[in-house]
């Protein structure tokens, strides 16, 4: 289950009663939309007004047409028809209209909501990643955006109709006969308290179903991406447990959700019958003759009396429905406020942004160019849960020089190069570009000069040429072939039947690990950066392929400075400098020869694997 346990960890909990602020946060979408909204809004109105005059025009033609009986009643009749008639033609027109746009809001809400979640995306540090669970941001993209958009847009609009509908019918209630009235509206008390303690309910259980939702896409998502995993471990049989364990729980939460909205409507319907029911037995025996509630009404008084009655409770049904859905929807509009307000661990001051621009909108010609001297000053720098990984860690790192970074697992060498590129800023400390601290320039301006490989490549969904210029859209096709010939890609794609415009399916999987990894150094080289960052990139490739890399490293990182993060030692013999990288300290440091030289650590680990890839020569020999 420890799968499924992770995923949920690092899901939100949110435990608030319902908040207006998040609310207000969202229908401030809405509101960047106030033609549609208002428009919406002013038929609506005039629908609701409309409803309110249907039972003055029935108490019309019972008085005046139908208990009249007259050849003058009778007379009556076509005019109201043709009245009638054009009312009904008139909020017919009004429901059209308010489909028609209120659809129209509700994609331009999701629209909205969307771009600013995923430009959030964009912005967000590693570190969000390191903590969000993937199943969750999608969870939030694809099922909760959707279903605030539908609520806002529809929401506003009904409860204005609601609203104007309710005041009417009261004004009506109590100019027709306030003392009858009075006595229908004892039933509102309970329904507000019925109101109150159902929403609590349903918002606890949706709360629930939205957590769990997120945690299922997660585990939908691990069973995809780790299909060939569960296959080769025989794990078939106890992810279905796992995950029957978690869709059993969203089961429970959402039948219980269902059964309190269930038993909340009737309830609601019940005591509105009750009210109706104290109106018909009231107004009938004042019809019949004079009561403590006033003298006596005609039928047709009677009849409109009762039909504001109905139509009363029918409003506050919606009311009571539309709050219980906002209820039921709180935990998703939490979920994607907290995205969209998340805070970056790395963020430009607003000086910096002032000079520099941000990633969306640089200021490119403020810029100032990059040699590559990179320079450590006392950094410390510690996780987020507190894992500390470097004390007062120093190194001065010369224009143009490659640096070697060697050293156990977890001993702090992928975090030196995510500090260099700033995907991660020191807890302690200062890293200097060209002799400034980096934090005093953008990010942008950093990273748009970084070429970074990586150990598992990712390409995107698309042809190998896409990919290739993937940094740079404006690309040549030269361009283009000219970058996958210097890293030797060109020799397995030109073999291809569509050559550069083959597809390479999602995340790459029509092409071997070698093939994406030459690709991804092609993709580096056409961005041209000032320093360069290989992060094992060599670990998971054959050994023909390695040799075309390292011969591709050669021309490539010709006066770039560059940071090699290696596995294999093979490839880091011709560097400037090698650190042995130990308990986040430099334990070691100098050429191959002048490591071996030492035979400390270094020297250990060269023969070692030196012995081990020549055991593995000999065996294949054989």
């Amino acid at each position: 289950m420890e799968e499924l346990k992770t995923t949920a960890l690092k899901e939100e909990e949110f435990t608030k009663r319902i908040d207006m602020n998040v609310w207000k946060k969202l229908f401030a979408y809405a509101w960047k939309h106030k033609r549609v909204l208002i428009s919406s809004c002013a038929i609506m109105a005039i629908v609701g007004l409309i409803d309110l005059i249907y039972p003055q025009l029935t108490r019309y033609a019972i008085d005046n047409i139908i208990a009249d009986g007259s050849e003058a009643g009778l007379a009556k009749l076509p005019m109201f028809a043709v009245f009638y008639f054009l009312m009904i033609i008139i909020q017919g027109f009004g429901v059209w209209f308010f489909v028609s746009h209120n659809g129209k809001l509700e994609m331009l809400i999701s629209y909205d909501i969307r771009q600013d979640a995923f430009k959030k995306l964009q912005q967000l540090s590693f570190s969000y990643y390191d903590k969000t669970a993937v199943g969750n941001i999608m969870s939030r993209m694809v099922s909760d955006i959707p279903r605030l958009s539908e609520m806002i847009s529809w929401a506003v609009t009904d409860l204005l109709w609601s609203s104007v509908f309710i005041i009417g019918c009261l004004i009506m209630l109590l100019v027709t006969n306030w003392k009858l009235a009075l006595v229908v509206l004892v039933v509102f008390p309970p329904i507000a308290v019925i109101c109150v303690y159902f929403q609590r309910k349903i918002l606890k259980e949706h709360r629930v179903v939205r957590k769990q939702n997120s945690i299922i896409t997660g585990a939908f998502n691990e069973a995809i991406t780790g299909a060939v995993t569960t296959k080769t471990l025989v794990r078939e049989e106890r992810n279905n447990m796992e995950f029957e364990a978690e869709a059993g729980r969203m089961k429970k939460a959402s039948i219980r959700a269902a059964m309190f909205s269930a038993m909340f409507t009737p309830i609601v319907m019940t005591l509105g019958s009750i009210g109706t029911a104290i109106a018909l037995y009231a107004g009938g025996r004042t019809v019949i003759a004079p009561t403590i509630f006033g003298a006596s009404m005609t039928i047709g008084v009677l009849s409109t009396f009762i039909s504001y009655t109905n139509s009363l409770f029918d409003p506050i049904q919606q009311l009571a429905g539309i709050l219980a859905e906002m209820q039921s929807a709180q935990a998703s509009a939490e979920r994607v406020i907290s995205l969209i307000e998340a805070k970056s661990d790395i963020t430009d001051t607003d000086e910096v942004i002032e000079k520099y621009g941000d990633c969306f909108e640089p200021k490119r010609e403020n810029w100032e160019s990059i040699t590559g001297e990179v320079e450590f000053r006392n950094v410390s720098f510690s996780y987020k849960d507190g894992e500390k990984v470097l004390t007062d860690f120093n190194l001065h790192v010369r224009c143009g020089e490659t640096i070697a970074l060697v050293g156990e697992t977890g001993a702090g060498k992928s975090t030196i190069v995510n500090l260099v590129c700033r995907f991660y800023e020191p807890t302690e400390g200062e890293v200097l570009i060209d002799g400034v601290d980096y934090r005093e320039r953008s990010q942008l301006w950093l990273q748009s000069r970084l070429g970074y490989v990586l150990q598992s490549p990712h390409l995107f969904s698309g042809s190998i040429a896409d990919n290739i210029r993937y940094a740079r859209p404006e690309a040549s096709d030269d361009e283009v072939r000219e970058a996958a010939r210097l890293v030797h890609a060109d020799t397995f794609i030109d073999k291809l039947e569509k050559g550069y415009a083959t597809e390479v399916g999602e995340g790459g999987v029509r092409l071997s690990t070698g093939q994406k990894q030459l690709i991804s150094f092609a993709r580096v080289i056409l961005a041209d950066p000032r320093i360069f960052v290989l992060d094992e990139a060599t670990s998971s490739i054959d050994t023909e392929t390695e040799m075309l890399i390292q011969d591709a490293i050669k021309t490539v990182l010709e006066n770039r400075t560059s940071f090699i993060v290696a596995h294999r030692l093979s490839t880091i013999r011709s560097a400037d400098r090698i650190l042995v990288i130990r308990g986040g300290k430099i334990t070691e440091a100098g050429t191959h020869s002048e490591l071996l030289a030492l035979k400390g650590y270094y020297y250990n680990l060269y023969t070692t694997q030196f012995t081990e890839s020549n055991t593995h020569r000999l065996l294949d020999n054989k």
